[in-house]
């Protein structure tokens, strides 16, 4: 399947984001799948979740089903701040080629950071934290989806992993406090871990944001092998999955089979 990763700059106005992230999405018709990053519509800031946030259904929501449907493509759409009541989400939706909602994530970790001479951030002082994992369906096989802090987690990984997951679609928005020390190897991490391809999604950099996000847009298959690491500006990449590699990595090196469930186990409650 070819995949397109949309590391796109994110601007203080969210109507010009929606129209950029649309006509980014129309310029990779031809691929299969195209991911933005988290919050592609909305500055990553504690003071922008709630106001430029929307309940399910507004205008980024029929934008990513209108843009799946018109050029058609699976879309996942990075992630927005999501209303519900007095809440506010951190959720991502998915669409496939007919504009159906095909999944929905809500970011389970909520990134709440304090780096000794570095970043600092509490997204709990604004969102809610989501409590689903999510895997869904798709014509090449079940994918995974989370949202940048999640990744940390290799239980929530595991989990997607034993749910029939063969990608796990990660938008996400590290900083330049975690992007150089840990982007590349957490994805590597994980897709050894679980055997599957990993696909994070950034927004580009933008030196001059509160947020200063990492960039690098990166793919890595089964043996953690880095297929594609994009650079710190935009820019819409598109690399071949060869989904084969999942069943054959895991038949080579036999780490889900060998697992000693009957000393350990990790279980979705």
């Amino acid at each position: 399947m070819k995949l397109a990763q949309i590391q796109m700059r994110v601007q203080p106005d969210k109507a010009e984001n929606l129209r950029h992230a649309e006509a980014l999405l129309t310029s990779v018709r031809g691929a299969d799948m195209a991911v933005l990053p988290e919050m592609f519509c909305c500055p990553y800031d504690n003071g922008c979740f709630r106001a430029y946030g929307e309940t399910e259904g507004g205008a980024a929501y029929r934008m990513l089903s209108r843009a799946a449907a018109e050029n058609g493509l699976w879309v996942v759409g990075g992630s927005i701040p999501e209303l519900d009541g007095d809440r506010v989400y951190n959720t991502s939706y998915v669409f496939a080629p007919d504009g159906r909602c095909a999944a929905r994530h809500r970011k389970m970790h909520l990134f709440d950071i304090d780096v000794a001479g570095g970043q600092r951030f509490r997204e709990s002082d604004t969102l809610t934290a989501g409590s689903d994992v999510t895997v869904f369906d798709t014509p090449w096989g079940k994918m995974g989806l989370c949202i940048c802090f999640d990744l940390r987690f290799q239980e929530l990984a595991r989990l997607m992993t034993l749910e029939g997951a063969q990608v796990l679609l990660v938008p996400a928005a590290f900083n330049m406090t975690t992007g150089p020390a840990h982007w590349e190897l957490l994805f590597r991490q994980r897709a050894v871990d679980g055997q599957l391809f990993t696909v994070g999604v950034s927004p580009a950099r933008d030196e001059t944001a509160s947020y200063v996000a990492w960039g690098h847009s990166i793919v890595c298959d089964p043996w953690g092998t880095v297929l594609r690491q994009c650079g710190a500006g935009e820019e819409a990449a598109v690399t071949e999955l060869d989904l084969a590699r999942v069943s054959a990595i895991r038949g080579q090196l036999p780490i889900l089979s060998a697992r000693r469930t009957d000393i350990y186990e990790i279980r979705k409650k």
